[in-house]
């Protein structure tokens, strides 16, 4: 067996988790003006950013209420909805975000412990 593979697929998924771990992420919200929804989704992905991405997270918050025509690019749905661009594949999560072990989850994440 060539030195440069893993041992086995268990071992390829635990490299790949953790260089996920330390990837740069690229986040889009979509919200739709300041409803306490919106609010809500907003503070929940912050406080998760600020506390398991700190320096390594770009996050954009776009108010589909003054810019419609962007929720036909992303085929946004509902709001609030977080889109993960980055790092692949692009997850998208629908709601107001304060399930933080969904949120987790759904980024493909570990929490800190």
């Amino acid at each position: 067996m060539p030195q440069d593979q893993p041992a086995d697929k268990s071992e390829e998924f635990e490299r790949l988790l953790d260089d996920q771990q330390h990837s740069r992420f690229v986040l889009r919200l979509y919200v739709t003006g300041l409803t306490p929804r919106s609010t809500q989704a907003i503070d929940s992905i912050k406080n998760i950013c600020e506390d398991e991405l700190r320096g390594r997270y770009e996050l954009d918050v776009i108010d589909l209420a003054k810019q419609p025509e962007l929720a036909k690019g992303e085929n946004i749905i509902a709001a609030p909805t977080l889109v993960k661009q980055l790092p692949l594949p692009l997850r998208r999560l629908i709601g107001d975000l304060s399930n933080r072990e969904r949120v987790l989850l759904g980024l493909n994440l570990k929490p800190k412990t």
